[in-house]
């Protein structure tokens, strides 16, 4: 049996029937990275780094994944294109989408690359990465101490 890594994905969806989308992913995210082990509640937030009038839902989930961190990442992208994700935010330009997942831990390793940066560099700044992450983290078997707790 495959040694299994504990990771932390956030996910975020401002256009299309939300919801579903998340929850589409959830499911997804079972049968491609791993089994989800916790999963946050939804939260509604505003959009972050750029202007729209589409509100956000988002979430956290911890997974148990025998994947590499880019095997995940290969594996999230995945299926943020099966559920209809057409353009990846990149340099700091953001836009409205149907679905985002991001890494945010994996293990306790750090990962610095152009591709991947393990912990995600910006989820201490963002309300709706810390809020969900947080409720999840609560539970037993916690292994990050987030900061600002």
């Amino acid at each position: 049996m495959p040694d299994l890594h504990i990771l932390y994905l956030a996910l975020g969806a401002n256009i299309g029937d939300r919801e579903q989308t998340m929850n589409r992913a959830i499911e997804l995210i079972e049968g491609a990275v791993g089994t989800v082990v916790r999963r946050s509640s939804f939260i509604e937030t505003e959009p972050w780094g750029f202007l729209s009038s589409n509100r956000f839902i988002n979430a956290a989930v911890c997974v148990h994944t025998a994947l590499s961190p880019f095997e995940v990442l290969r594996a999230t992208q995945n299926i943020e294109k099966q559920l209809g994700r057409t353009v990846k935010s990149s340099g700091g330009e953001y836009h409205d989408r149907p679905i985002d997942i991001d890494i945010l831990l994996y293990d306790d390793i750090h990962v610095d690359t152009p591709e991947l940066c393990i912990p995600h560099p910006l989820m201490h700044e963002r309300d709706f990465v810390m809020i969900p992450l947080r409720e999840i983290m609560d539970g037993e078997g916690c292994i990050y101490e987030c900061k600002g707790r």
